[in-house]
């Protein structure tokens, strides 16, 4: 079998954050070609109809400006206003940035113990090293709890046990990464009763919350079928023919690591419940991370000072790639000042066509793909897009289930590359895979997702569903 090193955090030939400052800086040109413009809003929602283009004054000259907090007319942004919403970008996801070094420094302890290392023994040795039986299995768990619960934040956890076990079969973190990654995109563009993005986006068209889940879950066999597949076949790329060949270890674990992966399991158990429960924030969950942080070091015998070492190590190995969450936000922050984001789905919308169904479907689901890299929040999309796209889709005989559909496909094919997007950032953070590295391995999936999701509304609108 070919032993691989671990990959950099970083890519070689293109650092992450200059990508995010080009990003950043391409969002403060726009904001000087594209017009202004707003829609009115009934609290988050955008109401039908009501956009209206707002005066706007550009030149050269505005790059060199000073924001000024009394500051009211519309203006593009300066160059001084690019750098100073870098910090209010890190300001608005702090809660996820927190969050995210607090788990690094969880696994830090939880890598310590040697608890992880150990499962990973067991799990191999249960399954006799064959990752054709493994990684399925896992993925379809991943997929269910996505797709039918809304799982997302809570894989964070996970991430880098799977990253653990990769390693272990001597293929690349990003392997590791897609094991999780992929099935909760997956569930995500299906969406069966995921009550995240159904919960606002099918009221908004006249439809019962998780109707029509029959059809989505045929359709989530589908991506998830796919997203298997894909993941065999880079695992068989990278040297696991069938059964890894390993030097497996079959001794027992020790009660010091069945203490420590008993109370991983529960903690695991128990954030699925509580924060379907109790709707946790980041406040909360970061909380119940520093406490289960506790439990796994009293568990794994570790001493205080000793523990705390080992969570600031942890820390430490992902605090450069949080720093990517903020500046991605930040492109937010420079698109709202700009007063531009607006005018961009009012010009998204005029241009899907209305010639038949499955056209209109269509030109839906590109608006859709590409709303989702100016507004990567699940629910933030579907608050702005389906006030516009459900009256549009009536008028051009898309029945509303499609519509719904068309803001599942695109929001969540564009979540599995985007720069932008938080959790995916999170996830790459906790993994300690760059970028760049993850944009060359899932390339080839996002585009086959994006014919699968043509095909399917085909087969939607042929149905009438």
């Amino acid at each position: 079998m070919k032993q691989r090193t671990d990959a950099p955090i970083i890519a070689q030939h293109v650092n992450p954050i200059v990508i995010m400052i080009g990003i950043l800086l391409l969002a403060t040109g726009l904001t000087y070609i594209v017009d202004s413009g707003a829609f009115e809003r009934d609290g988050r929602l955008v109401v039908p109809g009501s956009y209206q283009p707002l005066e706007k004054d550009a030149s050269v000259l505005d790059l060199l400006a000073i924001p000024s907090e009394e500051q009211h007319e519309v203006a593009p942004v300066s160059l001084i206003g690019t750098a100073l919403a870098i910090p209010v970008g890190l300001e608005r996801m702090a809660g996820l940035i927190f969050m995210v070094l607090i788990i690094g420094g969880m696994f830090g302890i939880v890598t310590h113990t040697g608890a992880i290392d150990a499962g990973l023994e067991k799990l191999l040795s249960s399954v006799r090293g064959n990752v054709y039986i493994l990684v399925p299995a896992l993925m379809l768990v991943f997929a269910a709890g996505s797709s039918f619960l809304g799982l997302a934040s809570e894989y964070l956890l996970i991430i880098p046990i799977m990253v653990a076990m990769a390693t272990r079969l001597g293929l690349s973190r990003v392997i590791g990464l897609a094991i999780v990654t992929v099935p909760v995109k997956a569930g995500y563009l299906s969406s069966v009763t995921n009550p995240i993005p159904l919960s606002i986006a099918q009221p908004l068209v006249g439809l019962q919350i998780f109707s029509g889940a029959g059809v989505r879950f045929a359709f989530l066999l589908v991506f998830i079928a796919a997203g298997i597949a894909f993941v065999l076949y880079m695992i068989r790329r990278e040297g696991v023919n069938a059964v890894a060949s390993l030097d497996i270890n079959h001794d027992d674990l020790s009660l010091r690591h069945k203490l420590v992966l008993s109370a991983l399991v529960a903690g695991v158990a128990f954030l699925v419940y509580a924060s379907n429960r109790w709707h946790w924030s980041h406040t909360e969950l970061s909380a119940y991370y520093i406490l289960l942080s506790i439990v796994a070091a009293a568990a794994g015998g570790i001493p205080p000072s000793e523990a705390a070492g080992a969570f600031v190590s942890g820390m430490k190995k992902i605090l450069m790639a949080t720093m990517l969450i903020g500046v991605a936000s930040a492109v937010a922050v420079v698109l709202e000042q700009g007063r531009i984001l607006d005018s961009i789905v009012h010009s998204l919308t005029a241009l899907i066509g209305g010639d038949s169904a499955f056209v209109t479907s269509i030109g839906m689901f590109v608006s859709q793909l590409l709303l989702d890299f100016l507004i990567p929040s699940t629910s933030g999309q579907a608050a702005v897009s389906m006030p516009i796209l459900g009256p549009l889709g009536q008028l051009t005989g898309v029945t509303p289930q499609t519509t719904v559909l068309t803001f599942l496909f695109g929001n969540g094919i564009t979540n599995m590359l985007t720069p932008t997007s938080g959790t995916l950032l999170a996830y790459l953070a906790t993994a300690q895979v760059g970028w760049v590295e993850w944009a060359r391995f899932i390339f080839r999936l996002w585009v086959i997702y994006i014919f699968i999701a043509i095909a399917l509304l085909g087969v939607a609108v042929s149905i009438g569903f």
